[in-house]
């Protein structure tokens, strides 16, 4: 495997972490490249299998964990899987890039546990549960019923933002931009 390090994102849905991930991929002098998580969750009408994620089977997703294929791997939402492949996180290193995650919060420090020093953890943090309640309710993609459901887990994942090694608040979007470009250049420079 080259030198390449890991940048992880991660955040309560609907507090920003995809807007600021493809920001940070559209600048070239960074060299990101993103990790597409496998998932077992119904593709929704705008993603792209392959780009977004790599949607399979249930069966097939416990069988290539059971053969140790993923690096991470958890229960996010009862029988819905996401995880990181080894083949993926393989494949950008040996481009000579640097692999850029979007992950949930548990699935985000555990693979910053895994990779040590090699990777920078970064929590995005809506400026508040109400604003976070708005901007899940202005995507129009998720009942009523999904949307309570992610506001209730962004109260618990709020308590992990002190494992993090970095804290975004997304409140002023161009603000939080700039501060990620910040912190991920920085930590990319450091041998």
């Amino acid at each position: 495997m080259s030198n390449g390090k890991a940048i992880i994102f991660s955040a309560p849905s609907g507090a920003g972490k995809t807007t600021i991930v493809r920001h940070l991929m559209g600048l070239p002098g960074l060299h990101l490249a993103f990790s597409v998580s496998a998932t077992t969750r119904t593709k929704r009408d705008y993603e792209k299998d392959g780009v977004d994620y790599y949607f399979i089977s249930a069966e097939e997703f416990l069988q290539r964990a059971r053969n140790g294929e993923f690096i991470e791997w958890e229960e996010v939402y009862p029988g819905q899987y996401y995880g990181t492949l080894k083949s993926e996180i393989e494949r950008i290193w040996n481009r000579g890039e640097h692999v850029i995650f979007d992950l949930d919060v548990v699935g985000g420090l555990n693979l910053k546990k895994i990779l040590g020093d090699r990777a920078l953890a970064v929590f995005v943090k809506p400026p508040s549960i109400d604003v976070l309640v708005q901007r899940l309710e202005g995507r129009s993609t998720e009942t009523p019923e999904k949307i309570a459901q992610r506001v209730a887990k962004a109260h618990h994942e709020m308590e992990y933002e002190p494992r993090f090694d970095t804290v975004v608040v997304n409140d002023d979007l161009i603000i939080a931009l700039r501060q990620a470009e910040e912190r991920v250049s920085h930590f990319l420079q450091q041998p």
